[in-house]
This record gives C-alpha cells, sequence and structure tokens, in this order.
C-alpha cells in the first residue's frame, strides 16, 4: 500500500554533508522525528537510549569543533545526540514490570507470568555487572554449556551488552533519518566526535556512550560527494 511512498523515502535519503544557511529545519519537524524514534524496535522493549536535541544554536556551535569541524557540523541547522544508557537497564526492566502489572486483574494469566519473569529475572541475569566480572563468567559458562545439546541465547558480558543497546539505538537513529526525509529535508550521521568532550557537554555519566550524532538541514548539490555507490546485491543478498 505505502510501497512506492517508502521507496521515495528511501532514495531521497542520503547522507548531505553540507546543508543549506538560508532554510531553517521547523523544531516541530525534530521534534515528530525524535516522537516516531521513540517507537522503533529494541531490545526486549529496554528502550536503553536518549535523545539529546541540541536546539540551542549556541550549544550546536559549540559541537562544531567536537565533531572535529565536518561541514555538516558547521552547517547544520539542528542536531541530536544518540545516546545509550545501558546503565539504566535497572529501571528501564522495573518499568517494563510494572506495565505489565497494571494489565494484571486477579491472577496473572500465563503469558503475563511470563512477562513478569522475564522483567523480574531474566534482565537482572542478561544485564547484571559486578566489579570482578564474576556474572559474565557465569553468563558465559551457561551459554557455553547449554548451547551443547541446544540453541542458546549466547549472552556474556559488557562487549555483548554494549552491542545490544547500540544495535537498538541504531535502529532509532535509523527511524530519525527517514523521517526526516520524509518531512523534505536531509540529515548525515556522524562518527567522527570526540566521545569524552561530547559526554561533557551534555553532562553525561560514565555508564552512557554516544552511538552517534545526526545533524540535519535542507542538503545543497555541493553535500553530496558523488553518486550513490553500492557492492552488487548478489554479494550482500544470499537466499538460501
Amino acid at each position: 500500500m505505502y510501497s512506492n511512498q517508502f521507496q521515495a523515502v528511501v532514495e531521497f535519503r542520503r547522507s548531505n554533508r553540507k546543508f543549506d544557511p538560508a532554510v531553517p529545519v521547523p523544531d516541530d519537524v525534530i521534534r515528530k522525528s525524535l516522537e516516531r524514534a521513540v517507537l522503533s524496535p529494541n531490545s526486549s522493549n529496554m528502550q536503553l537510549w536518549e535523545f539529546y536535541w541540541l536546539q540551542s544554536a549556541a550549544l550546536r556551535e559549540s559541537f562544531v569543533p567536537l565533531c572535529m569541524g565536518q561541514q555538516a557540523a558547521k552547517t547544520a541547522q539542528q542536531m541530536v545526540v544518540f545516546v545509550t544508557r545501558r546503565d539504566k537497564w535497572k529501571s528501564r526492566a522495573a518499568w517494563n514490570r510494572a506495565k505489565i502489572l497494571e494489565t494484571i486483574d486477579g491472577t496473572p494469566s500465563p503469558i503475563q507470568q511470563k512477562g513478569l519473569d522475564y522483567y523480574g529475572k531474566l534482565m537482572p541475569l542478561v544485564y547484571w555487572q559486578d566489579i570482578f566480572g564474576i556474572m559474565s563468567l557465569v553468563r558465559g559458562a551457561m551459554s557455553f554449556f547449554a548451547g551443547l545439546t541446544r540453541p542458546f541465547f549466547r549472552s556474556g558480558g559488557r562487549a555483548r551488552q554494549r552491542i545490544m543497546v547500540h544495535k537498538s539505538c541504531a535502529l532509532a537513529a535509523q527511524t530519525f533519518m527517514l523521517s526526516i526525509a520524509a518531512e523534505g529535508f536531509h540529515s548525515c550521521p556522524m562518527e567522527g566526535f570526540d566521545e569524552k568532550r561530547v559526554k561533557r557537554a551534555l553532562g553525561l555519566p560514565r555508564g552512557a556512550e554516544i552511538n552517534m550524532i545526526i545533524s540535519v538541514g535542507k542538503g545543497t548539490e555541493a553535500g553530496i560527494w558523488g553518486p550513490r555507490f553500492r557492492v552488487p546485491n548478489e554479494e550482500v543478498i544470499f537466499v538460501r
């Protein structure tokens, strides 16, 4: 039903690195796109992300050197920092559990009980960390021995957790960029930045990590560095 419209949005979305300074991006475009990003799929609905909209022009200007002086940062009319918050797993698990409890009238149904156990027992097992790394060893051992006889989720330490939360945050960032394209504007996801200084500028705690910074504006011809090249489909799409 919406195939052609979506194809048009995907084709229109390009990483544009120089924006037109004469064309502002309305706040409503960013607000709607962030609200759409919140609806993105994510691991276990834990929503271990935060989106920092740099609405202040002065703040955006201060981020230009933090983004290595990129043109996409210098000319950005809007900017959003996508952040992972693995450190908030306890509160997000409790929030999900509370939402399930709100739906229970009397004895929990089997699926409601599974949900309560999922967030009350499984999420602590997946995310809990201790200073000695004992839980990482426990998860690794469980995965190894259980996986000898049947398919099993291969959980482990901090690296595995970081991958999970960054994947979810990247999905939200992609939703945001597609939304920006649907509103007729352009974006550029930036990975070249000083993470430590960005975190300091936003007052983020140690457990937070920067996923990417996305600049937004009305793209220019100079902002497109050339035609869109992709390796042949047969090199990346496989049918089994």
